[in-house]
This record gives structure tokens, sequence and C-alpha cells, in this order.
């Protein structure tokens, strides 16, 4: 398989893990509040075909992509919460049907990129497989959203490493967000997967330095859990700020979670 295949099929297997949590739920269980305010389960669903949607234009119709994003640039909130009226209306079983569509559309639009082109995205132009990463951090966000709504655990494997990646790639947007300057020094990340294999990346000397496990770290990279709740570490000051600001998404930070808002994780 190449490093694209690779990456596809574990968003398909994410989405699939994501898939059979969610249908197996009542319908009035789509209307449980999730941490993030305001949304629901049904909104997480919704919000994830919507990314697909806009993930699949920019795979397939540069145009249709254009125009599905036209109003993000200006306000990312309000394009994202536009989005969900669109699929307000839907039941659980419609909305469930679209979401399978797009998680399979994206993966077939994705892998037909031919070899060494860029799709356009929100901010910069992407390679495929790092577009397929970003959907992976977004499987990743929204369905702890919906685990911490239905008080579940999702089994987390090595699949995590290409959120790792691409938090590591994206390690500036937490200043960006904020209006802040990036440092510009190098980081050393050193992230241990759940199989026990640790993922390096970064100089061995730098003098700024990030260690945990790949959960925490992607718990706290996708603002999912506070810096006070995760089994993430820095060494350097540079690396401590980061660790309040980090986040791999672009758009407004948002409040993120409080210190305690979920069970603390050993040290």
């Amino acid at each position: 398989m190449t490093d694209l295949e690779v990456v596809l099929s574990d968003l398909t297997e994410d989405g699939e893990q994501l898939d059979r949590l969610v249908s197996g739920l009542a319908a009035d269980d789509w209307k449980l509040p999730t941490p993030a305010p305001g949304w629901t389960i049904a909104d997480q669903i919704a919000h994830l075909t919507f990314i697909f949607r806009i993930a699949t234009a920019a795979a397939t119709d540069a145009k249709a992509f254009e125009t599905l994003t036209s109003g993000a640039q200006q306000n990312f909130d309000g394009a994202v919460n536009a989005a969900l009226k669109d699929y307000e209306n839907d039941t659980p079983d419609l909305l469930l049907s679209k979401w399978r569509t797009q998680r399979s559309v994206v993966v077939e639009g994705l892998a037909a990129v031919p070899p060494g082109e860029v799709v356009p995205w929100l901010v910069n132009p992407l390679p495929p497989i790092v577009l397929a990463c970003a959907g992976i951090m977004e499987q990743f966000a929204h369905g702890q959203d919906i685990a911490d709504a239905l008080g579940v655990d999702l089994e987390r494997t090595d699949r995590l490493r290409h959120l790792v990646v691409f938090a590591v790639l994206t390690q500036d947007f937490g200043y960006q967000s904020r209006g802040l300057t990036p440092p510009g020094v190098p980081f050393r990340f050193e992230i241990t997967g759940p199989s026990g294999e640790v993922w390096a990346y970064g100089p061995e000397d730098a003098d700024n330095r990030i260690a945990g496990q790949a959960n925490d770290f992607c718990l706290l990279v996708t603002r999912r859990r506070h810096r006070d709740d995760v089994a993430v570490t820095a060494v350097g000051p540079e690396a401590d700020r980061w660790l309040d600001i980090a986040q791999a998404y672009r758009g407004p930070a948002g409040a993120g979670r409080r210190p305690g808002q979920f069970v603390t994780v050993p040290q």
C-alpha cells in the first residue's frame, strides 16, 4: 500500500468505529448534548458530514469547493454553524446515511488525485495525504465529544500516528489562532503509541521537548482535554507555553475543556 492508501484505510476504520457507536442509538439519544457547548450528537455527525463533503469537493471539483467555503475565510464559526442548518431537520437514519456516503466518496476522491498534485483547502492547498490526516483529526475530535456524551471509551490504536504527525505539522496553529507570533524554535516530540512504539519528530538536541502518550497528546491538540488532565509533559519555556495553546485545527480556539472536567490521567 502507498502512504496515502494507508492513511485512507485508517480514516475508513476510524469512521467505521464511530459508526458502530452511533448506529445503535435511539432517536432521542441523537439529541444528547456533548461537551462542545450547544452541539448535540447529531450536530457532531452533521459537522463531520459537511467537512467530508467539502474535502470531497476539494479533491474532485475545485469550483464547488470554492462555493462551499466562500464564507469560511471571513467568519469561520459562522460558516460552520450555518452548515449545521443544512442537516437540522434530518432524521438520525437520514443523517447517518449522508455521513456514510460522504465517508465513502471522500476516500475515493482523495485516492484519485494524481500523484504529486495538491488540492485546495481553507488556507493553503494541501497534498491529499495531509487532508486525509486532517480528516482523521476531525473524526477523532468529534468522535471524542460523542463518546464523552455517552460516557464510553473508544478504543485507540496506532492509527493515532497520523494525527500526531498532523499536530506536529500544524504546531503553529495555536499561536496563529490567538494572534501570537510562533517562536520559530524547533521542538522535539516523543510520543508513545498504544502499541508502545515511540514516534519521534524534531531535533534530538532541541531545548523544547514534548513527550507523552499518543491518546493524551491527541486529546490535548484537539482541545478535548485540558493539559492538567493528560499525560503529556513539556521541557523548556516554549514547550510549556505550547501545552496551553496546542491546537491542530484552524479557526478560533474556543474555550476548550476545563481542568478536572474529565477523569484525570495519572502522570
